[in-house]
C-alpha cells in the first residue's frame, strides 16, 4: 500500500468502509447507488433487474405515473386558458406594442400601443411591458413585484369573462373574445423545458428507490426542486397577455421558486457534509445550512422581509460558497478526485450565479433590458444547473461527454451573462454586446481549456515506448515466477494512472471494473504461466493521478486491453522460446552426431600427441557447447562454475595464473543468447591474453548487483595503447556480443604493465 503525505485513505473516518466499496454496509455515496451496476460491478442482467422487482418497481411506476399526470395536467390547464391570438413586446418608453397575430380583426393595428384592458363589466386595467414578465421570481424590486402581482390578477379577472375591451395609444377600442390557445400554440421552449423538468423528477426517482439513503434522499431533493422549477419555468414561458396566470398562482410562484432556490443550496450543503466523505461535525453544519435557508423562507412566506430578492440571491450565494469550502476541506482530508470535480463544478456554477445577479442589479433602471436578462439569463442558468444535476449520476462512467458538456455549458452561459452585463452598464447595442461578449468568452476558453482538462483528467505518467518495454518484462518475468504476476501488474498500473494507493487483494473478477464512484479501480491478475485465465487476485488502484481525477471506464477498458497484451507477448514469448528450443536441440544434435564424431575419429588417427591432446580440448569444447545449446536456461552459478572450469584447463596448459572473483546478489536464469555471449567474450579475452599479451597472470573479477553486471578481465602482459589497436574479428566479435546484450566495452592501460577490459551491462532481469 502506498500513503501519500501520511494520508491513510481509510482512517477512522465512518465512510471509510463505504470508499473501499467491498464487504461494506455503509450506505453508497449519493448519485452513483442507483448506477453501481453500470459504474462498477458490472453484474449479470438477472441480478439487476432482480433487485428492481417488488416494491421498488411499483414505487417507480406510480412516481412516473404522478408526474406524468402533472405535466398532462399542466399542458391541459395552459392549452384550455383563455388566450388572445397576438404577440406583443416592449418599446422604448416600457409601453406594450403590438408585434404581430393571427386575429384579423387586430392585424391593422400592428405596432400598436395597449394601454388598457378591460374585462365585461369590470373597470379598466392599466398595462404596460411589466405584464410580458413570466414570474415574480427575477423582479429584483419588492414595489415593483408588488405591482406586477396586482396587474396578473387584474388581467386574470378580465381575460377570464367572454369578452375583454382594449384600448390602444392612439384612442382606438377593440373588443376581442378570448380563445383556448390549444396544444399547438404551446411554444417549443415550454415542451423542452418540462421534459427537463420531469427527467429531472424520475431520475430522482430512481436514485432513491435504488438504494434508500440519505446521501440519496439529498439528492432527490435538489433534483425535485430544480424539476418543478423547471416546470415552473415552462408553464411560465407560454405566459403573454393572452394567457393570464390566475392570482394565487402568481403570489405561489414567487414564494414556492424562491423556497426552491434556497432548499437546493441547502441541501448541497448537506450533500458536501457527506460526499465523498462524512465531515467532521457535518452534522451541525448541515442543521446551520437548513437552519438558513428555512429561516429565510419562513420570513419570506410571513411578509417580514424586505429586499426579498437580495437576500434570497444572497443566501443562495452564501450557502454555494460553503459548499465549495466544505468539499475544499474534504479535498484536504482525504483526495478523493470527486470532491474535486464535484468542487470544480461548483465554482462554475456560483460564478454564474453571481453574474447573473450582477447583471440584473445593474440592469434595475432599464425595464427592458432586465426583462430581457430576466427571459433569458435565468432560464439559460436553471437549464444549466437541471442538466447539470441530471448528468452527474453519470459523472464517472462517461467523464469525456460530461467535461464537455460542462465546458460547453460554461461557456456559454458566461457569454449570456456577459452580454447582458454589457447591454445592462455600457448600453451596448444588442449586436455589439453580443459580438463582444462572445469574443471575450471564447477568448478566455481557448487560453484555459487544455488547463481545465489537464486538470480534470490528468495525464499519463508512461510513454508508449516505456509500456511495450514494461509489458513485455513482465511476461518473461511472470514466466519464471508466476507469483509475481499481481506485484509486476501493479507497477506498470501505477506508472499509467499515479494513484495515491495500490494494494493485491483476494478477489476473482472477469474484468476490469471501476468502483468506489470512480474513485478505484479493480484489476484482475492474469494468470500467465497457468495458460491464461485470471489467478485469483486483483489490484485495486485508489486515487488516480495523486487524487485529482477519477477513473473512468475508458480507463477500464485501457487497462483490459493492457492485460491482454501482456497475455499476448506472454503466448509469443512461449511460442518463440519453444521454436528456439527445438532448433536448438536439432543443431545441438546435428553437432553431436556429425562434427562430433568426425573429431572423435580424428583424435584416434591423430599423429602426434599435441594434436591428439587439441582435438580432445576441442571436443570438450563442442560438448559445452551442444549442452549450452540443448538448454534453454542456464543458472548464472552453473555457468559461472562451467566458465571457471573450462578457462583454468586453458590457462593451466598455458602456465599462466589465474584469479577469479565471482559475486551476486540474484541466482539469475540466463537464456541462450546472454550465456553465449559471455561464454565467447570470455574465451576471445582469455585467448588474447594467452596469444598476444603473453601474460604470467589474469584476473577475472564477474559482479552482479541490482540487475547490473560488470566484467573485468585484466593481465600483466606486454600490451599498450589500446586505442590504437586493429579491431578485428576478435576485438570487433566482443564489442559486437557486448553491445547485442546491451552493454559497453572499454580497454585500458594497468600500472605498472598489462591491459584491463571493462564491461558494464544494465537492465538485467530475473530471466535475462
Amino acid at each position: 500500500m502506498v500513503h501519500h503525505d501520511g494520508i491513510d485513505p481509510r482512517g477512522a473516518d465512518p465512510t471509510s468502509a463505504w470508499a473501499s466499496r467491498g464487504a461494506s454496509a455503509e450506505p453508497s455515496a449519493p448519485l452513483d447507488s442507483a448506477f453501481d451496476s453500470g459504474l462498477s460491478e458490472r453484474r449479470g442482467a438477472t441480478s439487476h433487474l432482480a433487485r428492481w422487482m417488488g416494491w421498488r418497481l411499483r414505487l417507480l411506476v406510480a412516481c412516473a405515473l404522478l408526474g406524468c399526470v402533472a405535466v398532462f395536467a399542466l399542458i391541459n390547464h395552459l392549452a384550455m386558458a383563455p388566450h388572445i391570438a397576438a404577440v406583443w413586446r416592449a418599446d422604448a418608453q416600457d409601453r406594450l406594442e403590438l408585434a404581430r397575430t393571427t386575429d384579423p380583426a387586430l392585424q391593422p393595428y400592428v405596432g400598436q400601443t395597449l394601454v388598457g384592458v378591460k374585462g365585461a363589466g369590470g373597470p379598466w386595467v392599466a398595462v404596460d411591458a411589466l405584464a410580458l414578465e413570466r414570474s415574480a421570481r427575477w423582479i429584483t424590486s419588492d414595489a415593483r413585484r408588488a405591482r406586477y402581482q396586482n396587474l396578473r390578477a387584474q388581467l386574470a379577472a378580465a381575460l377570464a369573462q367572454p369578452h375583454a375591451t382594449l384600448r390602444l395609444g392612439d384612442g382606438t377600442v377593440l373588443e376581442v373574445q378570448p380563445q383556448p390557445r390549444g396544444l399547438a400554440n404551446l411554444p417549443p421552449t415550454f415542451w423542452l423545458l418540462a421534459a427537463l423538468g420531469l427527467a429531472l423528477y424520475l431520475m430522482a426517482a430512481i436514485v432513491l428507490l435504488s438504494h434508500p439513503s440519505t446521501r440519496n434522499l439529498i439528492y432527490a431533493v435538489m433534483a425535485g426542486c430544480q424539476g418543478l422549477n423547471l416546470g415552473l419555468i415552462a408553464a411560465g414561458s407560454a405566459l403573454d397577455l393572452g394567457l393570464g396566470m390566475p392570482a394565487p398562482l402568481a403570489i405561489l410562484d414567487l414564494r414556492l421558486r424562491m423556497a426552491l432556490d434556497l432548499i437546493t443550496a441547502a441541501a448541497i450543503v448537506n450533500a458536501a457534509c457527506l460526499h465523498p466523505r462524512r465531515l467532521p461535525g457535518s452534522g451541525w453544519i448541515a442543521l446551520a445550512g437548513w437552519a438558513v435557508a428555512g429561516g429565510l423562507i419562513a420570513m419570506s412566506g410571513a411578509g417580514q422581509l424586505s429586499h426579498l430578492w437580495w437576500w434570497t440571491q444572497g443566501g443562495v450565494g452564501v450557502l454555494g460558497l460553503i459548499a465549495i469550502g466544505l468539499l475544499s476541506w474534504s479535498y484536504q482530508i482525504e483526495v478523493h478526485p470527486f470532491a474535486l470535480v464535484l468542487r470544480r463544478l461548483g465554482i462554475v456554477t456560483v460564478s454564474t450565479w453571481v453574474l447573473l445577479t450582477l447583471a440584473l442589479a445593474a440592469s434595475g433602471g432599464v425595464p427592458a433590458v432586465q426583462h430581457q436578462i430576466i427571459d433569458l439569463g435565468s432560464t439559460i442558468w436553471y437549464v444549466f444547473l437541471g442538466a447539470l444535476l441530471l448528468l452527474v449520476p453519470f459523472l464517472a462512467r462517461s467523464q469525456h461527454f460530461m467535461r464537455e458538456f460542462a465546458l460547453l455549458a460554461a461557456v456559454s452561459t458566461v457569454a449570456t451573462s456577459l452580454d447582458l452585463l454589457f447591454v445592462a452598464v455600457f448600453s451596448l447595442g444588442q449586436f455589439a454586446s453580443l459580438a463582444l461578449s462572445l469574443f471575450v468568452s471564447l477568448a478566455v476558453y481557448t487560453g484555459v481549456r487544455q488547463w481545465i482538462i489537464d486538470q480534470l483528467r490528468g495525464s499519463s505518467m508512461l510513454t508508449t515506448e516505456r509500456m511495450f518495454e514494461q509489458l513485455y518484462r513482465i511476461a518473461r518475468e511472470v514466466e519464471i515466477a508466476p507469483e509475481r504476476a499481481p506485484a509486476l501488474l501493479s507497477q506498470v498500473l501505477a506508472q499509467l494512472f499515479d494513484p495515491l494507493e495500490v494494494t493485491v487483494v483476494e478477489r476473482r473478477a472477469a474484468m476490469t471494473r471501476v468502483a468506489g464512484d470512480g474513485s478505484s479501480l479493480l484489476v484482475p491478475a492474469p494468470a500467465l504461466a497457468l495458460g491464461g485465465g485470471t489467478s485469483g487476485e486483483a489490484v485495486r488502484l485508489r486515487f488516480a493521478q495523486r487524487g485529482r481525477r477519477l477513473f473512468t471506464l475508458e480507463d477500464a477498458r485501457l487497462t483490459d486491453r493492457i492485460v491482454e497484451q501482456i497475455e499476448r507477448a506472454a503466448r509469443f514469448d512461449r511460442a518463440v522460446e519453444q521454436g528456439r528450443s527445438e532448433e536448438r536441440l536439432r543443431l545441438a544434435q546435428d553437432l553431436h552426431d556429425d562434427i562430433g564424431a568426425r573429431l572423435l575419429t580424428l583424435m584416434y588417427k591423430a599423429t602426434s600427441p599435441e594434436m591428439e591432446d587439441y582435438i580432445r580440448h576441442t571436443l570438450k569444447d563442442l560438448k559445452t557447447l551442444t549442452r549450452g545449446l540443448a538448454e534453454s536456461n542456464h543458472r548464472l552459478s552453473h555457468a559461472a562454475a562451467e566458465w571457471k572450469t573450462g578457462l583454468a584447463q586453458r590457462l593451466s596448459a598455458a602456465q599462466v595464473e589465474l584469479k577469479w572473483s565471482f559475486v551476486f546478489d540474484e541466482d539469475i536464469l540466463l537464456t541462450v543468447v546472454p550465456w553465449s555471449a559471455l561464454t565467447r567474450v570470455l574465451r576471445e579475452l582469455v585467448s588474447n591474453a594467452i596469444a598476444h599479451a603473453q601474460a604470467q597472470q589474469l584476473e577475472i573479477d564477474f559482479s552482479l548487483d541490482k540487475g547490473r553486471i560488470e566484467l573485468t578481465v585484466t593481465d600483466d602482459g606486454i600490451g599498450r595503447e589500446p586505442g590504437k589497436w586493429l579491431h578485428g574479428l576478435g576485438l570487433g566479435g566482443v564489442r559486437k556480443r557486448v553491445k547485442q546484450l546491451g552493454g559497453t566495452v572499454e580497454w585500458g592501460e594497468v600500472a605498472p604493465h598489462g591491459i584491463i577490459c571493462r564491461i558494464v551491462i544494465h537492465n538485467v532481469s530475473a530471466r535475462w
